[in-house]
């Protein structure tokens, strides 16, 4: 099994590079990498600074494609692995829960993609890939089409439900993300990461 962290986006909001953002005086990043270790046995870092990651355990990869967005950092990290399922997450989500993503594992089965999924909401960001999405995934780059769930009519998607998640991460903290600079100063603030206000 192997562990993409998608480290490529622009940071328009955030203003800096999200990745190395510390909460608990941990770089974010650092957060990603030692849930995924628990998780994988691998772990590739798909990023347009590789240059900034080199003193990871961990394979650096910049983006096969010019065109920019999550689909095209997915599609980085499958064509980089060897392994047919592979853990995707973003490199902005510092409460990953390892038992949850273990479980995720473990219901891949037959399916080309397990993601989890709240009222109507996914979390494509954080979901199992099979690699041999990679021919539809090209053809949806090659139309010009980045939508993840454009995939979905045409895969087999397996969808985790809210009294699965909450099995393992009943407070779901697991899907938070830091975009803007406010979002990053509450979690800062924030050092007791069990604390139910954060």
């Amino acid at each position: 099994m192997t562990g993409i962290v998608l480290s490529g986006g622009e940071n328009r909001r955030m203003g800096r590079d999200k990745a190395f953002l510390a909460i608990g005086g941990v770089p974010l990043i650092e957060r990603v990498l030692k849930a995924l270790q628990s998780v994988v046995d691998r772990i590739i870092i798909v990023t347009n600074s590789p240059q900034a990651y080199t003193s990871y355990d961990a394979a650096v990869v910049a983006d096969a494609s010019s065109k920019r967005g999550p689909l095209t950092g997915i599609y980085t990290g499958l064509l980089h692995s060897a392994d047919e399922y592979n853990v995707v997450v973003a490199c902005d989500m510092p409460f990953l829960n390892p038992r949850l993503l273990s479980y995720m594992t473990g219901v891949a089965g037959e399916h080309d993609l397990v993601l989890p999924k709240i009222g109507k909401f996914v979390e494509p960001l954080h979901a199992v890939y099979r690699r041999g999405l990679l021919p539809i995934i090209e053809e949806h780059l090659d139309r010009d089409e980045r939508r993840i769930r454009a995939l979905f009519p045409r895969i087999r998607v397996r969808y985790v439900t809210e009294t699965e998640i909450d099995r393992f991460d009943p407070e779901r903290r697991s899907f938070k993300n830091l975009n803007t600079p406010e979002e990053y100063k509450k979690e800062e603030a924030c050092l007791d990461l069990e604390c139910r206000n954060c």
